[in-house]
């Protein structure tokens, strides 16, 4: 009876681990889909992700994704752009405004940025910047970000109950990495795995 029970037990432990297995091969198949696809699309918002500035100026990931949200600004996918984060290790400067001030000096007009820079995590990010949107009776935003980070940011916006369409910074330098493009998506699958846990 016990070698029953014991052989039973194990037939369904490893039932559970090769349903995780597939579940996490199918989000990272996912996650690397959106980061190679360009869905952009006329919306009332582009969105920008928040990344590391150095003593008020943005890092390279920052850039990458600031130059591709000019790009898509003057290309007319929006006439506004919300930018996101809070203030890192750096008390003085705080992402959101980084980014403000850099779209400024590239030519954006201050009127069409909206900063939002009390979000510390992704999740606050979405958040808050959907909160901005419903306040403006928007609908739409157009989310961009380093490719690894667009599945699990769509997913939060359409739990906010908005429509979001993914444009990945094409020239996001982790992205050019084969080595940190792995890692990083391995990342993203863990952490939209505890996201819908916690929703659980």
């Amino acid at each position: 009876m016990r070698r029953r029970i014991l052989k039973w037990a194990t037939l369904l432990a490893v039932l559970v681990l090769v349903s995780i297995s597939l579940y996490w091969a199918y989000l990272y198949n996912q996650v690397r889909y959106l980061a190679t696809h360009d869905d952009s699309r006329v919306a009332e918002a582009i969105v920008v992700l928040g990344a590391a500035q150095y003593n008020g100026r943005p890092s390279k990931v920052l850039r990458a994704r600031l130059d591709h949200a000019y790009d898509l600004y003057t290309g007319s996918y929006s006439t506004h752009i919300i930018t996101t984060g809070s203030y890192g290790p750096d008390p003085n400067y705080s992402e959101a405004v980084v980014a403000t001030q850099y779209l400024t000096e590239k030519g954006v007009d201050p009127l069409d940025i909206i900063t939002e820079q009390s979000s510390l995590t992704t999740h606050d990010s979405v958040r808050t910047a959907s909160l901005l949107v419903k306040s403006r009776s928007w609908k739409t935003v157009l989310v961009v970000s380093d490719g690894f980070h667009l599945y699990r940011v769509k997913k939060m916006f359409e739990d906010e109950g908005i429509i979001a369409y993914t444009s990945p910074a094409p020239a996001s330098p982790i992205e050019v990495s084969a080595s940190q493009r792995f890692w990083y998506s391995l990342r993203e699958v863990f952490l939209f795995s505890a996201y819908r846990l916690v929703d659980l």
